[in-house]
């Protein structure tokens, strides 16, 4: 590898900075995935955490684990945390570190405001869950369902300052959320490195690109729910007050067609990484490219026409019901097309059975069930008698935990050493797998049976003899049996670290462009940026097989290279909407200083933009090859 290394003239890493205010500070891309894959990471734990004290309470009939109201609670910021506090900055993770190696970049287009995407996260994920500090008993901690329905989020049913919380955590993180889509088309489109073109990118890129689209067109639309919502709260706004003339089925309409694609917004990222996995540990490249990238924009723009499937039992009459059905069914076809093609780069490869494959194969069986039980909630007649049971509960959990979270692990086994400079253990990553995923069907899979037996969804407990106790107590030995993976998985990690870094560039044979680089990579990534000619091209620089050049490093650049340089703007900006949020929330309190700490947040961010216009880009210049 120290040949290849010459060869493409690899230059050793500067010394990076450290402390503490360096990672507040920070603007470079890989910082800020890493701060996004460990704070998602940690809420991923919390909602795993809250999902375990729901299963201990219906383990058997009858018990009394947490109150009616607490269960309530419990489901609410389950299903918030693990959809936009765990999952969505796991993936977020994954864009920011991955996205500019992938197509050749030193950064992103906008590192600052990357660096505030990630901070105003940060802290709405911390504003959501501040209803804890009081407790359950004040309805202080939202316990009205992640998608918040009205009239159940009116002050006459939800009186606490929980749906006030929830809907303003909510508003943070979407403003973080299109920031971050906004920055990444960008850096797609106009940072790619020289010769690659659209169709020569890396299909984890097309799904960062088609996720970026989806969430610029469908966030507007919770916004403005979520609005309309505190407005109603705050205000007595009236959009969703029946008895005022406002509408509850208007909201669903509002939240669904934000709520379908955000499905999409948390798999097609998911589908990318495994479609980077599977060829590399199967030593052959992505069946079918052009279908896979056609098929990606199609499930992207597909996902807006089907938000009503969601809606078939609210009376919107045969005609919209068939329509919603045909366009749900018919989603299936690009989805479909994509499991064949990952099934057919398998076959006939050289499979390696590494933890990363093991995950990403677990994903293709996992994600498939979770599909076929979606197609039968297409038709309505059987989504009518499927609506608000269990098995709708089987369906989400094997596309989201099935999907999302199976690639995640394996895009973690797979990157772990480039992002650390260390090889996660192999044995224990199998141990992990294999307790994960055969926790998550004994956990998972008895919700199909509950809900073809009527158990009905978000009910704390339930009466002895109706059949339901079996399932149920399987479902909760499932959970400790996925708690226990997880736990391997996490010591694997705190073993791993503390060993000295050893990976090389490329432990894989990888095919695409952040092998080329040490690992961990240099705070500037590429020392001489890449031109690129084919596809794979660095598999094809390795293994030319009569193929023309694919890959060119020119000569190791001798100036120094220029990078943004930290600020603590990004942090200032994400504190200012912070601040008015409180504010608000002050409103409902009927505090007097309510008013004041809105302008307070206002004039911070006022603040924060001036700072950020006057700071100039700052930045550095570093030499090639200076440091360790």
């Amino acid at each position: 590898m120290a040949t290849a290394a010459k060869t493409l003239g690899f230059i050793p890493r500067p010394t990076a900075q450290t402390g503490f205010w360096s990672w507040v500070a920070t603007v470079d891309h890989k910082r800020i995935g890493i701060l996004y894959g460990v704070t998602g990471f940690l809420f991923f734990l919390v909602g795993g955490l809250e999902a375990w004290v729901m299963r201990l309470q219906l383990a058997r009939p009858g018990l009394e684990v947490v109150t009616a109201r607490t269960f309530n609670a419990l489901f609410t910021m389950h299903a918030t945390t693990m959809i936009f506090l765990g999952v969505m900055p796991l993936l977020a993770a994954f864009m920011n570190y991955l996205l500019p190696l992938l197509i050749g970049a030193r950064d992103v287009a906008f590192p600052r405001l990357n660096a505030f995407s990630y901070w105003i996260y940060l802290f709405g994920a911390i504003f959501i869950n501040i209803g804890w500090l009081k407790g359950t008993a004040g309805g202080d901690v939202p316990d009205i369902g992640w998608f918040g329905y009205a009239n159940l989020t009116s002050v006459e049913f939800s009186g606490g300052l929980g749906t006030d919380i929830w809907t303003l955590g909510l508003l943070l993180l979407g403003l973080g959320t299109l920031v971050s889509a906004f920055n990444f088309i960008v850096t797609i489109l106009n940072m790619r490195a020289p010769g690659m073109s659209l169709m020569k990118m890396p299909i984890f890129v097309w799904t960062v690109l088609v996720t970026s689209a989806l969430i610029i067109f469908a966030f507007p639309s919770v916004t403005v729910a979520l609005i309309m919502l505190m407005f109603d709260r705050a205000f007595a706004a009236n959009f969703f007050e029946v008895a005022a003339g406002g509408s509850v089925v208007f909201y669903q309409h509002l939240f669904w067609t934000f709520g379908h694609p955000e499905v999409y917004i948390l798999i097609l990222p998911a589908m990318g990484i495994v479609s980077e996995v599977l060829p590399v540990h199967a030593r052959k490249m992505l069946f079918g490219y052009s279908v896979m990238v056609f098929s990606t924009a199609l499930i992207g723009f597909m996902g807006f026409t089907v938000w009503s499937h969601h809606m078939f039992t609210v009376g919107m009459g045969p005609v919209v019901n068939s329509i919603f059905a045909l366009t749900t069914m018919a989603i299936a076809v690009p989805t479909g097309v994509k499991i064949f093609n990952w099934i057919s780069t398998m076959w006939g490869g050289q499979v390696r059975f590494t933890t990363a494959m093991l995950f990403a194969i677990g994903f293709i069986a996992s994600f498939t069930i979770g599909g076929l039980s979606g197609f039968m909630h297409a038709a309505a007649p059987s989504n009518t008698q499927q609506h608000d049971t269990y098995f709708v509960v089987a369906h989400f959990h094997y596309v989201l935990i099935g999907g999302s979270v199976f690639a995640l692990f394996s895009g973690i086994h797979h990157w772990f050493p480039k992002v650390f400079g260390r090889l996660l253990d192999e044995r224990l990553g199998r141990w992990s797998f294999w307790l994960i995923f055969t926790g998550f069907h004994t956990f998972a899979f008895p919700f199909h049976f509950l809900g073809l037996m009527g158990m009905p969804r978000r009910i704390y407990t339930y009466a002895p003899g109706l059949g339901w106790e079996l399932w149920n107590l399987v479902s909760t030995i499932g959970v400790f049996v996925l708690a226990a993976g997880v736990l391997t998985f996490i010591a694997n990690v705190v073993v791993t670290m503390r060993r000295p870094a050893d990976a090389p560039a490329d432990p894989w044979d990888g095919r695409t462009l952040e092998w080329t680089i040490p690992s961990p990579p240099p705070v500037y990534n590429f020392a001489t940026l890449p031109v690129v000619y084919l596809r794979d091209a660095f598999w094809f620089h390795k293994y030319p097989e009569g193929k023309e050049k694919a890959l060119d490093f020119g000569s190791p650049q001798t100036g120094p290279i220029h990078l943004p340089g930290p600020s603590l703007m990004p942090i200032l900006l994400a504190l200012g909407p912070t601040v008015a949020a409180a504010g608000v929330l002050f409103i409902r309190m009927r505090l007097s200083y309510a008013v004041p700490v809105i302008v307070a947040g206002f004039v911070i961010t006022l603040l924060a933009i001036w700072g950020w216009a006057f700071e100039g880009e700052g930045g550095a210049l570093i030499e090639p090859g200076e440091g360790d």
